[in-house]
């Protein structure tokens, strides 16, 4: 299906491809995605390679454009713009986010291993709502177990100094500390 040099014709063939898109749409029509696929890969695939994508690259973005119209082909709107402006939009969005990809791959790498790092301020709300909740926590807590809490975390003490401190033996020190850290994570839950 080579459009005619025509601009007339071409307006009509257009119009054939946008009928294809919405064949598509409606019933995943397998045929009329086969004559877009025959139409518009080797067209895409020299606009991409036009634009400097290598050859093998070109081809696999060609193939990405295609799965695209046929997965997004309900998105399509025929009184927007023609479907050739829509496919070789979809092909130019998608060689600028490969070529974003090839600049920055370890950026890309992190972005696939680990979530984006939160922003300043959703860090500062997030440790006051921690501290809050701690502080709550706290209060739950015997007067005795909340002092060796306090020397141990706040104070960075060692469990023997503060058994020498509070004049008890070190085991009624780690017995306290790990009742007081049980019930605190009763309390926090994934805090």
């Amino acid at each position: 299906m080579t459009p005619p040099a025509d601009p007339s014709s071409r307006a009509a063939v257009d119009c054939d491809f946008s009928g294809l898109i919405v064949a598509v749409a409606a019933r995943q029509d397998r045929a009329a995605f086969s004559a877009l696929f025959e139409h518009f890969a080797p067209r895409v695939k020299s606009y991409l390679t036009r634009s400097g994508a290598p050859a093998e690259s070109a081809e696999e973005l060609a193939q990405e454009t295609l799965l695209a119209v046929w997965r997004k082909a309900s998105f399509f709107d025929p009184a927007r713009g023609s479907a050739s402006t829509w496919i070789f939009t979809i092909a130019r969005n998608l060689r600028s986010d490969a070529l974003r990809r090839e600049r920055h791959p370890e950026a890309l790498a992190r972005e696939l291993d680990e979530p984006a790092p939160p922003r300043p301020a959703d860090v500062v709300l997030a440790a006051a709502e921690r501290e809050s909740r701690v502080r709550e926590a706290m209060k739950s807590l015997s007067p005795e177990q909340a002092a060796v809490v306090r020397l141990s975390f706040y104070d960075e003490k060692a469990h023997a100094a503060i058994a020498s401190e509070l004049d008890l033996p070190l085991g009624t020190v780690k017995s306290r500390l790990r009742l007081a850290m049980n019930r605190m994570r009763s309390l926090l839950g994934e805090l």
